[in-house]
């Protein structure tokens, strides 16, 4: 009798220290624990990702506790935030990043059939032709986004979005924050299992990969998965890093060309290849009139490509013709001056003259100047759904429209 009482004990106190084992190693689901990340924990084990790996990664203090994420069921980015681009210092550096890089630019082209041009303007849009990657670690903000649908996550949206609503209109609006939520779950939930096998092949920590505070990374502010399908060892040094100017081009080249470009492409099937790069019109806009900006051939400095080196590497040879260009940039200030000199004599004479001298020069100089550059504002159209970034980003930059 003792005996049995005394194995029943051990047995009672190895149940015990099996379910403490069990709870540490967070293998319980039940209540979502885990600061907040518990949800997310479970379905990345479930997937085959080691649970004290994702564990080990979520609750590191750099990884702030879930506390919830409210988003918006119509997202869209403004044209405000992207006027900056168009204006004449940056255009002056994304062409100086464009020369800089033509050997690249030229090699992804031919190899890929993408304009050099635009994935010039994506560069220098995304992180300002590699200047501004971005320092933070993109996993976190990845991770809330994948979030979304959480069912406490879930259950608070809907609250927040039919709040007053009721009948037919709050069945739509519950219909439409469900497909929001899983449209982010989607989206991010990938891009979080993409994070660990990128930084699985780097050797490095997933909270190592660093980016902007949409969760994209490098020179083309790539989402991870984009990465792994379509990163590219543009200087064939035998490795793939979005941070090496070859390799971003080439990357990004690739990218646009898996979803649809292709020489002689119109104006609105670009739109819908740019499109897939951002979710947001804007975005669209101001790339595609960067790119005119760039291939203005009254723009291009000739550039010369020197040839390959050891190791598979190109030369980039910029020969510009310095003199000429000086030249013709006086020309134009002469020619400049010359109009605001006789605007303000217009002036002095009669305000409504002045209008008309002005108005008159301004369209004389756009009938002068070539088509192209004629062409370059972007379009107005009205915003389907962005991402703030919500785009890939925006930046919820690439959180899907």
């Amino acid at each position: 009798m003792q005996a049995r009482q005394r194995t029943g004990r051990t047995e009672i106190v190895g149940l015990a220290l099996l379910a403490a084992i069990l709870g540490a190693a967070g293998s319980s689901s039940a209540g979502y624990d885990e600061r907040g990340w518990g949800w997310l924990i479970d379905r990345l084990a479930a997937d085959g990702l080691p649970r004290a790996r994702v564990r080990e990664v979520f609750l590191d203090p750099r990884v702030d506790p879930f506390d919830g994420l409210r988003f918006s069921l119509w997202p869209r980015e403004s044209h405000a935030m992207y006027r900056g681009h168009l204006s004449a210092a940056s255009i002056a550096r994304a062409r100086r990043c464009r020369d800089e890089h033509a050997g690249s630019l030229r090699a992804a082209e031919a190899e890929h059939g993408v304009s050099a041009e635009v994935v010039a303007a994506i560069i220098h849009v995304e992180s300002a032709c590699g200047r501004n990657t971005g320092s933070r670690p993109i996993l976190p903000a990845l991770a809330r986004l994948a979030m979304a649908g959480e069912p406490g996550n879930l259950a608070e949206n809907i609250e927040f979005h039919t709040a007053g609503l009721d009948g037919a209109e709050r069945d739509v609006v519950e219909a439409r924050t469900r497909a929001r939520a899983a449209r982010l779950d989607e989206t991010f939930y990938p891009e979080v299992r993409a994070t660990f096998e990128v930084a699985r092949r780097l050797g490095v920590s997933p909270l190592a990969l660093r980016g902007s505070g949409a969760g994209a990374f490098g020179i083309p502010q790539f989402l991870p998965g984009s990465y792994l399908r379509h990163g590219v060892d543009g200087d064939g040094d035998g490795a793939v890093s979005l941070y090496d100017h070859a390799d971003a081009i080439h990357s990004a080249a690739r990218y646009l060309a898996a979803h649809g470009w292709r020489p002689g492409l119109s104006r609105g099937e670009r739109r819908q290849v740019v499109w897939a790069y951002n979710h947001s019109d804007a975005y669209i806009d101001t790339v595609l009139a960067l790119a005119d900006r760039l291939g203005d051939p009254s723009e291009r400095e000739p550039v010369a490509s020197a040839p390959p080196r050891a190791g598979g590497r190109t030369a980039r040879v910029a020969a510009p013709r310095r003199h000429a260009a000086r030249t013709a940039t006086a020309a134009r200030r002469t020619a400049s001056a010359k109009t605001r000199s006789a605007t303000t004599r217009s002036a002095k004479t009669s305000p409504t003259k002045a209008r008309t001298a002005s108005s008159r020069s301004a369209a004389a100089a756009r009938s002068r100047a070539p088509a192209s550059a004629r062409a370059t504002a972007p379009a107005k159209v009205a915003s389907r759904k962005s991402v703030s970034r919500g785009t890939p980003a925006a930046n919820a930059k690439r959180a899907g429209g």
